[in-house]
This record gives C-alpha cells, sequence and structure tokens, in this order.
C-alpha cells in the first residue's frame, strides 16, 4: 500500500491532481489499441475465398496482354474489420445505408468508412485534448472542470464531426434537388411530346441537368441505367422514391406508376404535375420573400436604432452633463 501511494504521489505532483486517472486512461487506451487487432479479426468464409480466388484469377488474366477485358475490385483495407464498423443489425444498416445514399456517397463501404472517420477522428482529437490538458496541467494549476473539458470536449467532436459533414451535405443534396425539380419535369414533358419514351426522356433530362443540378442529374441517370439493366420501371421509381425523400419526387413517381397502370396519357400527368411543380416553386419564392422582413428586424435594431440614438440624443448629453459639471464648478 505504501508503494501505491508513493505513485500516487509522484503521478499527483507530476501531473496535477487528475494524474494517476490520466495515466490509467492512457494505459486502458494503449490496451485497447493492442487488444483490437486480436478482437477485429474477421474469420474469412467460403464466399470470401471464392472472392480472393477470383480476384487472383482476373489479375493473372489481366497480367496476359490480349486478355484484360474485366479488372478486378479495388480491394478494401477495411473489410476485415466491418464487423465492428459496420451495424449488425439488418435495420440500423440498411437506416445508415439510406442516410448515406441520400447523402449522395453511393459506394459499397460508405457506411464502413463513415463509422472508421468517427474512431479515427473520436480518438484523434480525444488524444490532442489530453496533450493540450498535460502540457497547460504542468505549466500552471487547472482545474478539474476544466481538464475533464479539455480533454473529452475534443473527442466528442471529432466523433460527431462525420455526421454533421453527413447531415449537412445531405441536406444540401436535397435543397439542390427541389429546386431543380420543376425544370427537369418541363423538360421530360417537352421530350414526352416531342415523341420520345420515357426512358429515353429521363436519359435526356439527366444529361441536360447535370451542369445546374449535378445531384438530380445522378438520381436520374441510376434510374436510367437500373432500366437497362431490366429492373421493372415501377420498381426502380419507387427506389429513386425511397433513395432521395423528398415528397415532390414522392408524388411524381406516384403519378408515373398510377399512369402505367390505369394506362392514361404520361404527357398529360406530366403537364398537369409540371405546373403544379411551377406553383409549388412560387410560392416557396413568395414565402421567403414575406419572412425577410421578420428577419431583417433584428438587425435593423441592432444596427440602426443604436446609431440613431447617439446622433438624436448624444449630443443633449453631452449638453447636460457639461451644464452639470459647470454648475457644480
Amino acid at each position: 500500500m505504501e508503494f501505491l501511494s508513493e505513485i500516487n504521489t509522484m503521478l499527483t505532483d507530476t501531473l496535477g491532481p487528475l494524474g494517476p486517472l490520466l495515466v490509467l486512461g492512457g494505459l486502458g487506451l494503449l490496451l485497447t489499441l493492442i487488444a483490437l487487432p486480436t478482437m477485429l479479426k474477421k474469420q474469412p468464409d467460403a464466399f470470401g475465398k471464392l472472392k480472393a480466388q477470383r480476384s487472383s484469377a482476373v489479375a493473372a488474366a489481366a497480367a496476359r496482354p490480349g486478355q484484360d477485358l474485366r479488372r478486378g475490385e479495388k480491394v478494401d483495407k477495411l473489410e476485415k474489420f466491418s464487423a465492428f464498423l459496420e451495424p449488425q443489425d439488418v435495420e440500423t444498416m440498411t437506416a445508415a445505408r439510406l442516410k448515406m445514399l441520400r447523402a449522395g456517397y453511393r459506394a459499397k463501404n460508405s457506411v464502413r468508412m463513415f463509422h472508421f472517420a468517427q474512431l479515427v477522428l473520436g480518438l484523434g482529437f480525444l488524444g490532442c485534448g489530453v496533450i493540450y490538458a498535460l502540457v497547460i496541467s504542468a505549466q500552471q494549476e487547472v482545474g478539474t472542470q476544466f481538464m475533464i473539458f479539455s480533454t473529452i470536449g475534443p473527442g466528442a467532436a471529432g466523433y460527431y464531426l462525420p455526421q454533421y459533414w453527413v447531415t449537412r451535405r445531405a441536406e444540401t443534396r436535397k435543397q439542390e434537388i427541389i429546386s431543380g425539380f420543376p425544370d427537369a419535369l418541363d423538360m421530360m414533358l417537352v421530350c414526352v411530346e416531342a415523341g420520345q419514351s420515357l426512358d429515353q426522356s429521363i436519359n435526356r433530362v439527366a444529361r441536360e441537368s447535370r451542369a445546374g443540378y449535378p445531384a438530380l442529374a445522378d438520381e436520374f441517370d441510376l434510374v436510367a441505367h437500373e432500366v437497362k439493366a431490366g429492373k421493372e420501371r415501377v420498381m426502380v421509381l419507387k427506389d429513386m422514391s425511397e433513395r432521395v425523400g423528398i415528397p415532390d419526387v414522392s408524388s411524381f413517381v406516384t403519378t408515373l406508376v398510377q399512369s402505367a397502370t390505369f394506362g392514361t396519357s404520361i404527357a398529360e400527368a406530366l403537364r398537369v404535375y409540371s405546373a403544379e411543380m411551377r406553383d409549388k416553386r412560387v410560392m416557396r419564392a413568395e414565402e421567403k420573400a414575406n419572412t425577410l422582413p421578420t428577419k431583417l428586424t433584428l438587425g435593423t435594431m441592432m444596427f440602426t436604432v443604436p446609431p440613431l440614438m447617439i446622433i438624436l440624443i448624444g449630443p443633449s448629453v453631452h449638453g447636460i452633463s457639461t451644464m452639470l459639471g459647470g454648475g457644480g464648478g
């Protein structure tokens, strides 16, 4: 016990009041990092072995001239850690995958990379916070609350930074699709009335809207490729509606599905729906214009009223203070 007391006293004198806690935390982190490779090692299954054999066969075929018709898939170094970096629940994994799709990340390992970024940034910022706290505590006496916030705060910020980035990217992409959807419907209506089929119209809209609305063009491109691959058009459109998560697109998909089901004219349905989308865009613009005076009220009160009061009342206050000063003298 005396030995432990001496160690505690030495750590407290060297690192401050939280010295033993910091040493225990660092030791636990070191042991965790040492044990992670063993814990996260994924046993290869039969399908993994077949995939590895296929990749080696493709690589060998690509090495021979004239037989490089197919390229091997890019090796994912994080695949062996998928049991730790990906949710094992099907519903949670589906929700995470849908969230990444709405943010524009369609790669197969997007969920895995998202959790890997959270892990790396969280541990990296936590390490930086610990180093900063140790440097400050060595220079001056600091409180326990400062030590806790300076270590846990950066770690929490690094952990939630990827989530904030994905959420903001998804919202930006959503607003871009909403802004370009009325123009895309007008172009699709023109193409259909010109005699093109619905698939050709979708291809043309995707190609023409690429410059202004790349997110919307990506969605239409994906629809066109899935239809070419042989997937049923109704299922492709419903997948697009779920993938985008915008009520306007969902209503558009419902309109097309009903037109295909009941045999009505697609051009007439597009004409009615595109007119409705234009009206909704005008209504959104009017709504923003009507809320603008309310938003400007705070800025007006903060930056206009104080200078005006100084200009109007300032000379009078100065004159009164001068008179009182002279009368006192």
